[in-house]
C-alpha cells in the first residue's frame, strides 16, 4: 500500500517538473522571438534614419555687455548771435575774414562816425553850459540868503533864487546824460564781437546804409564745446533712466552718449548729456534731448548730421548668438543645439535686441550649448542626428569680424 502511495506521489510531482520545465522553455521562446522582432524593427527604423545631417555649430558664450539706444542728430554751437548795428550809419570798413576765427571784442565793423562824433561835442558844449549857469545860480542862492539874514530881501526872492539853482542843477544831469548817450552812440560806430567763435560771410559791405537794430551784418557761433541735440522715443528715454539709477546717477543728467559722424565707422567720440526737455511731444512720442561734445580740434561743425548712442542699459552678462541661427515658427522663434547622441535638439528662444550685430537672447539658451549656425535646413525635426563640425573649422579665411558700429540697439 505504501509502496503504491510512494510511486504514484512521484509521478505526480515528475509531471509537474516537467510541465514547468515546458512552461520555462516556452518563456525563453517567446523572449529570444520578441528580442530577435525588435531588434529587426531596431535595423529597420536605423535603415529607414536619414543620415546625419552635415551642420556647423559653435559654442554658446555669456559676455558682459552694456547696451546703447541709436538715434539721429544734429550738431549746433552753443552760442549762435546775429549781430546787428546799434545805430544807422553806412559802412566804412568790414575788418574781419570770412569763415575765420574771430575774438570777443574784436572790432568788425566800422560805421562812418562823424555825425555820432559832432553829436557828442554838441552835447558836451551843452553840459558846460548847464555847468555854467548852475555855478552861477548857486552864487546867486548864497548872495540871496546873507541878504535875507540882513532882511534887504523878501523870502519869495530867497525861493525864486533856490528854485533857480535846482533847475540848473537837473539841468547839468540831463546834459550830462547826453553826454552819454552819445558817447555809447559814438562806441556803436564800432560793431564788435560779442563772443568768440566764428565769423559767416559778411551781409553787408562797405558803403551800405546799415540800419539800427535790423540789418543783419553777420553771424557768428560758437566752436568748443558743441551741442548734439537728438529726439530720444519714450522706451529709450524709461532704459537711460533706469540705467542711470543702477549706476547711482542722480538723473539723466550724468548719461553718457557716444556719437559719430558721416565718414566714420562706429562711434568713437565720446559727451554727456546735459539737458533733457521737461515734456514728451505726444503727436510723435519722443523727448528733445541735448549732449554736450568737446570739440578742440574744431573737428565739428553746427548743423551736421550725427549719429548718438545714448546708453541703454548698466553693465550686465548676456549670452549673443548669430541672428542667422534664429529660426520663427509662426510667431515663436526657436534655435537647434546638439543635444545627447549629436541629435538635434529644438529650444524656444525669448529674445532681446541686437548688440554689436549680434542678438541678445534672453532665455533658451545657456553657456556652452553648442548651437547650430549653419545647415539648419537639413534638420527636418528634433531628435534627427546630426554631424556637427565647428564653425572656425569651415570658417572662410577672408571672413571679416563683426563691426561694432553696426549695432542697431533699438530692435
Amino acid at each position: 500500500m505504501n509502496s503504491e502511495n510512494g510511486s504514484h506521489g512521484s509521478s505526480h510531482r515528475r509531471a509537474r517538473l516537467n510541465t514547468a520545465a515546458t512552461a520555462i522553455a516556452l518563456i525563453f521562446g517567446l523572449t529570444a522571438c520578441g528580442q530577435a522582432k525588435q531588434d529587426k524593427e531596431t535595423a529597420a527604423a536605423a535603415a529607414s534614419e536619414p543620415p546625419p545631417a552635415q551642420v556647423s555649430t559653435t559654442v554658446v558664450e555669456t559676455h558682459a555687455i552694456k547696451q546703447w539706444d541709436t538715434f539721429n542728430g544734429r550738431i549746433a554751437a552753443q552760442e549762435s548771435v546775429e549781430i546787428r548795428p546799434r545805430v544807422n550809419g553806412y559802412i566804412d570798413s568790414v575788418q574781419f575774414q570770412e569763415g575765420k576765427p574771430v575774438r570777443k571784442g574784436q572790432v568788425l565793423f566800422t560805421i562812418d562816425a562823424r555825425p555820432y562824433r559832432a553829436a557828442l561835442n554838441s552835447a558836451q558844449a551843452q553840459l558846460q553850459r548847464a555847468k555854467s549857469a548852475a555855478a552861477l545860480a548857486k552864487i546867486q542862492d548864497h548872495r540871496a540868503r546873507d541878504l535875507f539874514t540882513d532882511r534887504a530881501i523878501s523870502a519869495e526872492e530867497v525861493d525864486n533864487r533856490a528854485g533857480t539853482l535846482a533847475q540848473a542843477v537837473a539841468n547839468v544831469q540831463a546834459a550830462e546824460a547826453a553826454v552819454a548817450t552819445a558817447q555809447l552812440d559814438l562806441s556803436f560806430t564800432e560793431v564788435r564781437a560779442p563772443i568768440n567763435g566764428m565769423a559767416g560771410r559778411a551781409m553787408l559791405t562797405a558803403g551800405n546804409l546799415a540800419q539800427a537794430n535790423q540789418s543783419v551784418l553777420l553771424t557768428v557761433v560758437s566752436q568748443n564745446p558743441v551741442y548734439v541735440y537728438f529726439d530720444a522715443d519714450e522706451q529709450s528715454l524709461l532704459r537711460s533712466k533706469q540705467a542711470a539709477g543702477l549706476a547711482g546717477a542722480a538723473s539723466t543728467g550724468a548719461a553718457p552718449v557716444r556719437i559719430g559722424f558721416a565718414n566714420e565707422d562706429g562711434f568713437p567720440h565720446e559727451g554727456r548729456v546735459g539737458f533733457t526737455d521737461n515734456r514728451l511731444d505726444p503727436n510723435t512720442g519722443t523727448i528733445n534731448v541735448r549732449a554736450t561734445l568737446n570739440n578742440d580740434k574744431g573737428l565739428f561743425t553746427p548743423g551736421m548730421f550725427a549719429r548718438v548712442q545714448m546708453q541703454g542699459s548698466a553693465d550686465f552678462k548676456a549670452v549673443l548668438i548669430d541672428d542667422k541661427a534664429v529660426l520663427t515658427d509662426q510667431d515663436r522663434k526657436y534655435a537647434y543645439v546638439v543635444g545627447q547622441g549629436s541629435r538635434a535638439e529644438r529650444r524656444e528662444l525669448k529674445l532681446g535686441r541686437m548688440y554689436d550685430g549680434q542678438r541678445v537672447v534672453e532665455s533658451g539658451l545657456q553657456a556652452g550649448d553648442q548651437l547650430v549656425v549653419a545647415g539648419m535646413q537639413r534638420i527636418y525635426y528634433p531628435g534627427m542626428p546630426l554631424a556637427p563640425k565647428g564653425q572656425s573649422d569651415n570658417a572662410p579665411a577672408n571672413a571679416a569680424p563683426a563691426d561694432s558700429a553696426a549695432s542697431q540697439p533699438k530692435q
